[in-house]
């Protein structure tokens, strides 16, 4: 028995050393902890250093049905065109639906290991090791699910700055401890600078005297969390509407704290009431009771210490509740279900980027029959410059990526679904069934 746990303790100690190996770079935490520090002893930072180099919009600010909508207005108007326009739509939407269940299929696959959410019978457990690799082997697959979806990675810098720049109008403030985290890595789309969408009516933005007008904000759309404690799992989540301050209130394994600012008014208050209590009830009891100096002096501060404890817990358990419904009303899907929602994501923006591809070149003299890196160089000229003019919103676009979609679904167009492509039947209802002893009438 000494034998096995001295091995069991052996292995613990071979496997945390591993990890940096086992998880490739993910997230460098000791690195972030210096980037930390620089940011605290920066004054008043407004925004991650050189941000506009560090993040780039590649999201289509448009649904697939809008997208199309545009495009056959403005570039197909005859009824010809937008028939053939409908046409390739179709086409694209049949081609990209097999092609992202297979990959979702194979990603399902690599994830049922460990997947915490698991509703089939369970399997052999994994040692950490094993659970450590198949986590890895999760991320590396999710990345190009990810690219191809337009979210784009934050940075370590960026990270920095959310773990250390607490906003004013934020009440809830969060504290994490990096030491219980192997890696965190979050991506985002849809970055917007503007009032943040109040999602629920817990809490107020009332300040401790006065109502605070609403500030703007810089947040994202939608954000994608992959993060691992050291005693926990991976963690996969998506949330929306999340300023780029709070995006520390998304981890898991942390703590909520109060701000500096309402300490201090805490104390205060809690330090005018004292002694106006004592002025009036302590000189009494000193002249009616003969009571000592000094023990009464205790007895006030055992008083005080209580009251005090009591106001800040009660105000911790207020802005626990706060951070638990901002949590439930941004939070959009979990784990296995993320991956689902991610790969019709995807699925969406490759089909819109092939839209766009197929419009555009019809405007060009040469068409798709110049070099591909000049094409490919006009097409991501010519749609960002009508995305901004559209939408207002300066949008990286991939021509590169967008050729290749184009060029793979051209040589096999046709309308979809053929009419040999088996038809299963529609889904009805099925018939609810009495309880026993009770007949339908």
């Amino acid at each position: 028995m000494w034998l096995v746990t001295q091995g069991v303790r052996g292995l613990r100690v071979r496997v945390w050393p591993l990890l940096p190996t086992l998880l490739g770079t993910p997230r460098a935490l000791s690195s972030l902890a210096d980037k930390m520090g620089v940011y605290r002893k920066m004054w008043n930072p407004t925004e991650p250093r050189d941000w506009a180099q560090q993040y780039r919009e590649r999201f289509i600010p448009f649904s697939k049905e809008q997208l199309l909508r545009l495009l056959t207005q403005e570039f197909h108007s005859s009824p010809a065109e937008k028939a053939a326009m409908e046409e390739f739509a179709a086409h694209v939407d049949f081609c990209t639906l097999f092609h992202y269940h297979q990959v979702l299929a194979r990603l399902q696959a690599l994830y049922d290991p460990i997947n915490p959410d698991r509703e089939t019978l369970d399997q052999p457990s994994l040692t950490d090791p094993q659970r450590l690799a198949n986590e890895q082997e999760v991320l590396r697959a999710m990345e190009p699910l990810l690219a191809q979806a337009n979210f784009s990675p934050l940075s370590e810098d960026a990270l920095a700055y959310a773990l250390v720049v607490h906003h004013p109008q934020d009440e809830v403030q969060v504290t994490i401890n990096l030491d219980q985290y192997i890696y965190m890595q979050f991506w985002a789309l849809g970055q917007r600078v503007g009032l943040l969408p109040r999602l629920s009516s817990v809490g107020s933005k009332r300040g401790f005297f006065t109502k605070l007008p609403p500030a703007e904000r810089r947040y994202f759309k939608r954000v994608v969390l992959a993060a691992r404690t050291r005693r926990g799992h991976l963690v996969l989540k998506s949330f929306k509407d999340t300023p780029l301050e709070g995006l520390e209130q998304l981890l898991p394994e942390l703590k909520v704290r109060t701000s500096i600012v309402r300490r201090a008014l805490l104390n205060l208050t809690l330090l005018v009431s004292g002694l106006v209590f004592f002025v009036n009830v302590g000189m009494v009891v000193l002249t009616d009771l003969k009571m000592a100096t000094s023990l009464l002096l205790l007895f006030f501060a055992i008083f005080m210490g209580l009251r005090a404890s009591k106001m800040f817990g009660q105000q911790r358990s207020a802005h626990a509740l706060e951070l638990a419904h901002m949590l439930y009303f941004r939070s959009t899907s979990n784990n296995s279900e993320l991956l689902s929602a991610l790969a019709l994501r995807a699925q969406e923006e490759h089909a819109k980027e092939a839209l766009l591809a197929r419009s555009f070149l019809t405007r060009r003299p040469g068409g798709a029959h110049d070099p591909p890196e000049e094409t490919s160089r006009w097409l991501q000229s010519e749609v960002e410059s009508w995305l901004l003019a559209q939408t207002g919103c300066d949008v990286a676009f991939n021509g590169t990526r967008a050729l290749a979609h184009l060029q793979a679904l051209t040589p096999s167009i046709g309308r979809y679904p053929s009419s040999d492509f088996p038809k299963l039947d529609p889904l009805v209802a099925a018939p609810s069934e009495s309880p026993p002893g009770h007949p339908q009438q």
